[in-house]
């Protein structure tokens, strides 16, 4: 299974040259809707994390691919075909296995809504939390770990990761960090994977899992 993540909170897997596509949203600027794709998941309705026209490409280069997401997201959604997914669904798209977790986004402000927000771990490999620390209550082998966000604090996310050990964790959500900023997060949560005897890597390619 091939690992490539893109700008902000965008990744796609790629597994017997069948793609997943998560949260191509508009910071994502080095994405481009790949063919070969059977599925997106989109976490929650955000536009960092969620792009119409993004979508709209991805569905024009792929007319059979499911979009995946709470039906907060797939009630929007106007091209395409959608199947509405939430908190402890299992989904089988492809060669992939698809869990949901979570449900809600995390605080950012008491009187900012609280949006849904879903985790999904796949093919009991690959977690990812969307905006929030939600727990998947079981072994992870490779975390995409929140960075950066006005939700979060970088000791949070060093004691998920912490909580969680994964063999190996990779910085996401991290858009609005300048570059001396995200060197930054990138030491302490180095140090917090150290300390769990995890692997922690900024991914500049695709990798295997």
């Amino acid at each position: 299974m091939k690992l490539t993540k893109y700008q902000h909170a965008c990744f796609t897997v790629e597994d017997d040259g069948k793609l997943l596509v998560v949260d191509p949203g508009t910071f994502s600027t080095d994405f481009l809707p790949p063919e070969h794709t059977v599925a997106v998941v989109i976490t929650h309705e955000h536009a960092d994390h969620f792009d119409h026209d993004q979508i709209a490409a991805i569905v024009d280069k792929n007319p059979d691919v499911v979009i995946l997401a709470h039906e907060s997201i797939t009630s929007q959604i106007v091209t395409g075909a959608v199947q509405s997914v939430k908190e402890g669904d299992m989904v089988t798209v492809g060669p992939f296995n698809l869990e949901l977790f979570g449900g809600k986004h995390a605080v950012i402000h008491p009187k900012t809504p609280i949006v849904a927000n879903l985790g999904v771990m796949i093919n009991e490999l690959l977690y990812y939390p969307g905006d929030s620390f939600v727990l998947p209550g079981k072994a992870v082998d490779t975390l995409a770990l929140p960075a950066s966000a006005p939700w979060m604090k970088i000791s949070e996310a060093m004691d998920y990761l912490s909580v969680i050990k994964p063999r190996l964790a990779f910085p996401t959500h991290d858009a609005i960090l300048s570059d001396a900023g995200k060197s930054i997060a990138d030491a302490w949560l180095a140090k917090a994977a150290s300390d769990s005897n995890a692997e922690y890597n900024r991914l500049e390619g695709p990798i295997e899992l």
